[in-house]
């Protein structure tokens, strides 16, 4: 009787192994298709036959057992040796996926990105599993956030006030992880309990050639789009051409095989020819997912075998380097002993200031360079997301009114940013106080306005990137030892591309007062958010007085916008300036700064001049200006 039993039970037992292996194998062996991208670099395989052999030897060396067995399911590749000929080629797998996944993935990419891209020289194509790329142009150790594609479920979120700080949370956690993961996969995945019965799953990977930095900052880039594609959605998905970034409230990966958690230590263009956006993505995940939960009951001993030899290749997993290069920003990181060393260990006595980051300290370098450490508070979420912003657009900022990044630290618990060291403090320090108003001649005062417009026109016009402020403001510019203004605090800064004019938010941070009034009331910004902010500012170095705070006597003007527009609709301009200044100002300048502090503040954001023409302005006084319009009323209330 037992014998028989025992039969049984092995039968049933072998039936099982075969209907999971089938399930399993199913599961592992399929790659489903995303999207693809061929540029517009056409060429003709006869007349350029050169070129076409070497990309068919390029992609052929993918399906080579080299080229599918690495560790880190990343290879990239060159063929040809004649500069206008060659070839660069990668492809990248995701990072919870065997090898048998990422092989079978690559050979799809291969046959689909020759079906769909066959006679362009730049051309990608993504799976859910894995992507490859080519291009006549190198595209190692590059970040490459030129173009981008989204997806996204149709269902939304049923309390989108929990899950969206939730779904903030975790990215900014797992895109930490993983710019920083050490095994060399550039990849990290994350959850948490959204209710009593849902999960929120999240994930983010960059090829493993980008340096740390350049990790961060192309997911910094992916998670700033994620709002205007998948705001209050159940899933959605950034993917650029070096990262991605995804979130769905099922479980859409292997934690069996992601990395550990490290210790405790923000205009592209529309994809041409590319496939349609995933604008549902129901997953059939969804769909098996009791059937797979059926099945590992009867596999259990099977799971835990994987995962231990799933660990054991993560745990084997050297660090890869990719190409040579190593960016300007990579080489700002700084040591943390270097930098407890120079500041006495973070000693009080050498705190110098307090903001919404945390805690700024004075500090000198053995060779005697003071320096300004920004050091992180641990208890401040904003903060986090500042030192992010900061370091992703200071670091690739240089002009001589923005103050300079000289390096930064996320080593351990610490998160620091060290910047130049500027001995006048900051701009309201001297402006508001009536003791040291007295030092701010109207040379002095004249000489901030026109750097402040210069270091904006910078931001908005002249760097690599397009940058909104957002919260500018005289705390925010810091002066040096000839009284020269520079523009800090990029914590709220949005980076805009070349031909995008405005974006919007739900959560309006900055400072009320310098908010222009269709980005405080509606969450709409601009570079004539900016203006604004620059306008209001203008008019309090002319005046000495602070907008916020301002309330005429007689009771005819609320606030200092309106007192300036007052006095300049009466004929008597020059009531507005400060008294401290006395006699020695130049007519012609104080009347051409109210003008255009006032353009600047007029309440229609069309209205207002840009910072270049603001530039030309200060810089002739023959220009024919404009009328400027009332500007807005600002109400001043606790709310």
């Amino acid at each position: 009787m037992m014998t028989a039993l025992n039969k049984i039970s092995r039968n049933i037992l072998f039936l099982c192994c075969i209907l999971g292996f089938f399930i399993f194998g199913k599961r592992v062996t399929s790659s489903t298709f995303a999207a693809y991208h061929c540029q517009n670099t056409t060429y003709n395989p006869r007349t350029n036959s050169a070129y076409h052999a070497n990309l068919n030897i390029l992609l052929d060396s993918f399906s080579s057992i080299n080229a599918t067995n690495t560790d880190n399911g990343f290879f990239n590749s060159t063929a040809g040796r004649d500069i206008s000929n060659k070839v660069y080629g990668l492809f990248l797998c995701r990072g919870d996926v065997s090898n048998d996944v990422c092989k079978q993935c690559v050979a799809d990419a291969r046959t689909k990105i020759r079906q769909q891209c066959s006679y362009e020289k730049t051309a990608i194509v993504w799976y859910n599993e894995c992507f490859l790329r080519y291009s006549n142009e190198s595209i190692f150790s590059r970040r490459d956030t030129s173009y981008w594609i989204t997806f996204w479920n149709t269902n939304n979120v049923t309390q989108p006030d929990l899950f969206n700080p939730l779904l903030e949370n975790l990215m900014n956690e797992i895109t930490t992880q993983a710019a920083n993961e050490g095994s060399g996969k550039k990849f990290a995945t994350g959850d948490a309990n959204f209710s009593a019965f849902q999960r929120l799953y999240t994930l983010a990977q960059c090829t493993p050639d980008l340096s740390s930095f350049e990790c961060m900052t192309c997911f910094s880039n992916a998670m700033s789009l994620l709002p205007s594609c998948c705001h209050n959605r159940q899933g959605g998905q950034v993917v650029y051409p070096s990262c991605n970034v995804r979130y769905e409230v099922y479980k859409f990966y292997d934690s069996t095989v992601t990395p550990a958690p490290l210790p405790t230590p923000n205009i592209i263009p529309p994809l041409p020819r590319s496939s349609s956006p995933e604008k549902g993505r129901n997953s059939r995940a969804v769909v098996i997912a009791p059937i797979i939960v059926s099945v590992l009951l009867f596999f259990v001993a099977l799971f835990f075998l994987r995962r231990r030899f799933s660990k054991k290749i993560n745990d084997g997993v050297e660090e890869a380097t990719g190409g040579n290069e190593v960016s300007n920003e990579e080489s700002l990181q700084c040591n943390l002993s270097d930098i407890q060393v120079a500041t006495n260990n973070f000693a009080a006595g050498n705190r110098i200031g307090e903001g919404g980051f945390g805690p700024v300290y004075k500090g000198t370098l053995p060779n005697g360079e003071e320096i300004a450490v920004k050091r992180l508070s641990s208890s401040s979420f904003q903060g986090f997301q500042e030192f992010r912003n900061e370091i992703v657009l200071v670091a690739n900022l240089h002009h001589r009114n923005l103050v300079r990044l000289l390096g930064y630290c996320f080593q351990g618990e610490e998160k620091l940013l060290i910047y130049e060291f500027l001995p006048n403090k900051s701009l309201d320090y001297f402006l508001f106080d009536p003791e040291q108003q007295l030092l701010l001649d109207w040379s002095i005062r004249y000489k901030i306005i026109s750097g402040l417009a210069r270091g904006l026109l910078y931001l908005h016009e002249d760097s690599q990137l397009r940058i909104i402020h957002r919260d500018l403001k005289a705390s925010n510019v810091l002066l040096d030892g000839n009284m020269n203004p520079k523009i800090t605090d990029f914590g709220l800064a949005r980076l805009f591309l070349v031909d995008q004019s405005e974006g919007s938010t739900s959560k309006i941070a900055g400072t009320y007062g310098y908010m222009a009034p269709e980005y405080a009331m509606r969450g709409q910004f601009s570079v004539k958010s900016d203006v604004f902010s620059f306008g209001v500012l203008v008019l309090e170095i002319i005046s000495g007085k602070r907008n916020n705070n301002f309330h005429e006597s007689d009771g005819s003007a609320e606030d200092l916008l309106s007192y300036a527009w007052k006095q300049w609709r009466d004929g008597m301009p020059f009531a507005l300036l400060d008294p401290k200044i006395g006699d020695s100002y130049v007519r012609n300048e104080v009347i051409q700064c109210i003008h255009i502090g006032l353009l600047c503040v007029q309440e229609d954001a069309e209205q207002r001049p840009n910072m270049a023409s603001v530039v030309l302005m200060l810089s002739s006084y023959s220009a024919t200006l404009p009328a400027p319009n009332n500007p807005p009323f600002l109400c001043h209330s606790t709310t």
